[in-house]
């Protein structure tokens, strides 16, 4: 994430990409002033794209809201483009992200509903247990300050390292006062963990990364975060402001309709767990 930001429309039925989310591309107002028009949410494509693909097949018609889903397979593009207006809303993220993501970057985008969790894993093609990474093995961990610091953090919890009182959510490999395995960390974007499986011992990957590789993460994980009082739940969210927008409103319903908690449980089956 910290890397230059790659961007990925969504695909259409025709399946041609278009690049009209810039600030200047398209030409377009997403509407967010008067809350006419569609309502254009950015989004990962997994499970959050698909999740909004069912809501606007599903529900959104019935609910009177015409919702239009972008895909970005970046952290940093969705919440620039809100902060632009290139797009209404965006979801993606977790709190800890978008603190840090608005204090660094000066932006003002806040959460509105949250509505699931993806549990962070670690996950290797060449050991079946997190004990059995030997000495000296290398893990790679996502390499923005939030997600890394959760990288450790779940290592930590599992006993394969400690991390020094007080290590909050900008962690690093600095912050470990205990590493008894001697493991070695490689920081890649969080985008690259799962594609870095072949290279390293183990990577920690995100929820949806894993899900997006065909990774099973309540199935294939050596360990797994726990779901319990966890701040990383994903949210829909706007740029200050547009809380209050009839379409924003809608969604934020909809995303947590009844409706939307069965879609995520038969689809995922625990490796995206309801946060309502």
């Amino acid at each position: 994430m910290r890397n230059t930001a790659k961007l990925t429309t969504a695909v259409l039925a025709t399946g041609a990409l278009t690049l009209g989310l810039t600030a200047c591309g398209s030409g377009k107002d997403s509407g967010s002033s008067d809350g006419n028009g569609p309502l254009v949410v950015a989004a990962s494509p997994t499970p959050h794209a698909e999740i909004l693909d069912f809501v606007k097949d599903k529900l959104a018609k019935k609910a009177g809201l015409d919702l239009e889903v972008k895909e970005f397979t970046d952290y940093i593009t969705p919440n620039t483009a809100t902060e632009d207006g290139s797009v209404d809303a965006n979801y993606f993220q977790n709190q800890p992200y978008l603190d840090d993501f608005n204090k660094k970057r000066g932006t003002h985008i806040v959460p509105v509903v949250t509505v699931h969790l993806e549990p962070l894993g670690l996950y290797s093609h060449k050991i079946k247990k997190a004990d059995a990474l030997k000495s000296g093995a290398t893990i790679a961990v996502p390499n923005d300050a939030v997600n890394e610091a959760r990288a450790l953090k779940l290592l930590a919890a599992n006993g394969l390292i400690t991390l020094k009182d007080g290590a909050g959510n900008e962690a690093t490999p600095q912050d470990i006062t205990k590493n008894p395995k001697n493991l070695k960390f490689k920081e890649v974007e969080a985008a690259q963990t799962a594609r870095s499986l072949d290279d390293v011992d183990a990577a920690v990957i995100n929820g949806n990364y894993a899900i997006s590789a065909g990774i099973k993460p309540a199935k294939e994980a050596l360990v797994l975060e726990s779901p319990k009082n966890s701040p990383y739940g994903n949210f829909l969210a706007v740029k200050k402001g547009n809380e209050s927008d009839p379409r924003v409103k809608k969604l934020a319903k909809l995303l947590t309709s009844p409706e939307v908690k069965k879609f995520i449980e038969d689809k995922y089956q625990g490796s995206v767990i309801p946060s309502f």
